[in-house]
């Protein structure tokens, strides 16, 4: 079995994977599983063995669905109130052109939301709406109904096109999921080393091997995205 289909297995078994996003971009590793297979355990496992920024990472027909802007979106529309946000807009991030950040959220039922148990709740509630939204069946109050801003999960929203367009770990995460046939969402979080730096490619290839996870780079998912493409296409 190739590494992409292992990948897969894992995540359609609830189990997180590695992946690597590539030379020359942020050259971080980002431990990724299901949205909605987020337990409190996962989420500590994100926190203490990741250590970077707990995202989600969300499907642009999910996001749209929902009604979710990019955050850079917010900032454009408040400028004439704050002009401060015109100084700040993201110009010179040096991996990429645009940012994939959008509002950050906390379930009602949490209490300050950032404790495993709080964030478990909000990502894995936050894939079930999604999955709602994708099957038609979303009321558009009931985001708002389930759900608080600000709070301490921070979304994503992947691009358009997903690997055909970016190739960041947004996009990455959630066409893993789409070919897993998950929730197209993931909860994920950056690998950090103890040198302050990001932790290195072979640093996190050998934590996968002796903790028995998946590890792979982001040029295998997206040539099998993309080949998965190529045929959609020509059956179409």
């Amino acid at each position: 079995m190739d590494r992409i289909n292992e990948a897969i297995e894992h995540l359609r078994r609830g189990r997180p994977v590695l992946i690597y996003d590539s030379d020359g971009r942020e050259e971080e590793t980002d431990i990724v599983i299901a949205a909605e297979a987020a337990t409190p355990e996962y989420v500590r496992m994100l926190r203490k063995d990741g250590g970077g920024l707990l995202c989600v990472s969300i499907h642009p027909s999910i996001a749209e669905r929902l009604g979710l802007p990019f955050l850079t979106e917010v900032w454009e529309h408040s400028i004439p109130r704050f002009p401060v946000f015109k100084e700040l807009w993201p110009h010179d991030i040096p991996y990429d052109e645009k940012s994939a950040f959008s509002i950050t959220i906390n379930h009602r039922r949490t209490f300050t939301g950032i404790s495993d148990n709080d964030r478990s709740l909000t990502i894995t509630e936050l894939a079930r709406i999604g999955r709602k939204a994708l099957n038609g069946r979303f009321r558009p109050e009931e985001f708002g109904e389930c759900f608080r801003s600000p709070g301490h999960v921070t979304l994503l929203r992947a691009a358009e096109g997903l690997l055909k367009t970016r190739k960041g770990h947004t996009e990455l995460s959630v066409a893993l999921m789409e070919m897993a046939g998950l929730v197209p969402m993931a909860a994920i979080c950056e690998m950090l080393g103890d040198d302050g730096n990001s932790l290195s490619i072979k640093e996190a290839a050998r934590f996968a091997e002796k903790e028995g996870l998946v590890f792979i780079e982001g040029r295998e998912a997206i040539d099998r995205y993309l080949q998965g493409q190529s045929a959609t296409a020509r059956v179409r």
